[in-house]
């Protein structure tokens, strides 16, 4: 239907019904999502939560469970204090309990939003193991429903794909996936060839996932998110007050001098299209993301299963936009 056959209708519908044609038009259900997250070593992740926060208030995200992908001691505590400040302090969390990243943040903030924000989990023993979650949630979910949106390493679907049948599931792994997700999104790979961190940083989970996963994949890459910065609107905003997403800005923005502009943006854009959609923001390229020995990633385009973001939208549109989502305030539920 073209633009201007849609407002013929609404003339129509609004002369007829005394409805708008946005009133007449089914909702669209939310996205139910996995997230799945470093949450640190860089604070990006911070950024995103609150924007995957922000849409779920406004009714386009069903949060399942916040998963991390590093086992730092603090990392559970920390998406324990964000869930809480923001209103779901019931959504489940997991760790992975194997073979891990331990990386953490650098700027110290997770130390600050510990001690200063109400939080249930005290450390990571008190969650589940990570792909023991995954299962658990997937088998509950309808099929081909779930979407993934991975901002950090990619461990725990790695593990995921080559986990047994356990008393949530009788499926395998990739099978389980294929069955009850329907996409994955994540920050992950430089186009059309180059050396990320969520990428490299455990290379053997990444060749597993990239040359295995049976759903499609959305790529955000490091070149999406290096042209967007974020957090100085936030810090500058005297409103909010005793927040831990604006103290984890206002502490690490200072400490590196390429943060002066504002902390560069790479995990809020893959939620931004993991809710919403890559239109109108990005354009996408179709083809098969390819592992080298190094870490490092080219670009098959003649692969079908992966797509990856390719820049449409202003850049400075998609800054503010998510600039503003991440001033978003807890709602009570």
């Amino acid at each position: 239907m073209t633009r201007l056959h849609l407002i013929l209708v609404g003339l129509l519908l609004t002369l007829t019904t005394g409805k708008t044609l946005a009133q007449s038009m089914p909702k669209l259900a939310p996205v139910s999502v996995i997230f799945d997250t470093d949450m640190g070593p860089d604070y990006d992740d911070v950024g995103a939560i609150t924007i995957l926060h922000a849409l779920a208030d406004s009714g386009q995200a069903n949060i399942l469970a916040t998963i991390a992908s590093t086992k730092y001691p603090k990392v559970t505590q920390v998406l324990s204090v964000l869930n809480t400040y923001f209103g779901r302090p019931t959504i489940p969390i997991g760790v992975p309990k194997g073979e891990a990243v331990t990386d953490k943040d650098t700027q110290h903030w997770s130390d600050t939003l510990v001690a200063r924000y109400p939080h249930a989990v005290r450390s990571n023993n008190d969650v589940p193991d990570a792909v023991a979650l995954y299962r658990q949630i997937l088998a509950k979910q309808p099929d081909r429903s779930v979407t993934i949106i991975t901002v950090g390493f990619l461990t725990n679907l790695a593990n995921l794909l080559n986990s047994t049948p356990d008393q949530y599931s009788k499926l395998s792994g990739h099978d389980l996936v294929a069955k009850k997700v329907k996409k994955v999104v994540s920050m992950a790979g430089k186009f059309p060839g180059g050396k990320e961190y969520n990428v490299f940083r455990d290379t053997p989970a990444s060749k597993t996932v990239f040359e295995s996963w049976p759903t499609p994949m959305l790529l955000s890459g490091f070149e999406i998110g290096q042209q967007i910065h974020s957090g100085l609107p936030l810090i500058k905003n005297a409103r909010i007050t005793h927040s831990p997403v604006k103290d984890v800005f206002r502490i690490s923005i200072p400490k590196a001098k390429e943060d002066q502009a504002g902390r560069m943006s790479w995990d809020q854009t893959a939620v931004l299209v993991g809710i919403k959609g890559y239109a109108p923001y990005y354009t996408v390229k179709t083809g098969r993301l390819t592992m080298n020995a190094d870490g490092s990633n080219g670009w098959d385009e003649s692969g079908k299963k992966h797509q990856h973001l390719v820049v449409k939208m202003p850049v400075a549109k998609v800054e503010k936009i998510i600039n503003d989502l991440m001033q978003h305030q807890p709602m009570k539920h």
